[in-house]
């Protein structure tokens, strides 16, 4: 049985990662559009602390094409990815005179979403 993947997305989503979108939109502007083979590449030399996250994405999404249709790793590319703010983790920094200073900790999601090339 062969599955069409026209109607269906390979996709990943990554939530509450613990970044700011900013700092990961800087990442993912790198490796839009381009293949999942020179996506690993580029990830993997960059010195971000943002590629992480992405590059685990990236391999779930891969994998999920793998297990889910049967597709080859080497086939696909970056449809569309896309970082949406999350929440944010409220904490306070005491300060002079017993008053508190607010911190917040910004999260993101991630969203990959993988097609096959067209031949």
């Amino acid at each position: 049985m062969q599955t069409n993947t026209s109607n269906q997305k390979i996709r990943a989503v990554a939530k509450h990662i613990h970044m700011s979108p900013h700092k990961i939109r800087r990442v993912i502007s790198q490796i839009r559009g381009r293949s999942y083979e020179q996506a690993l590449m580029i990830l993997e030399f960059m010195p971000y602390r943002a590629c992480n996250p992405i590059l685990q994405l990236l391999s779930s999404a891969a994998a999920n094409a793998n297990h889910n249709f049967g597709l080859s790793k080497t086939n696909l590319f970056i449809n569309e990815i896309q970082v949406d703010k999350g929440t944010f983790f409220k904490r306070f920094q005491p300060r002079a005179q017993g008053r508190g200073y607010p911190i917040h900790k910004p999260t993101c999601h991630i969203t990959i979403v993988l097609n096959v090339i067209p031949k």
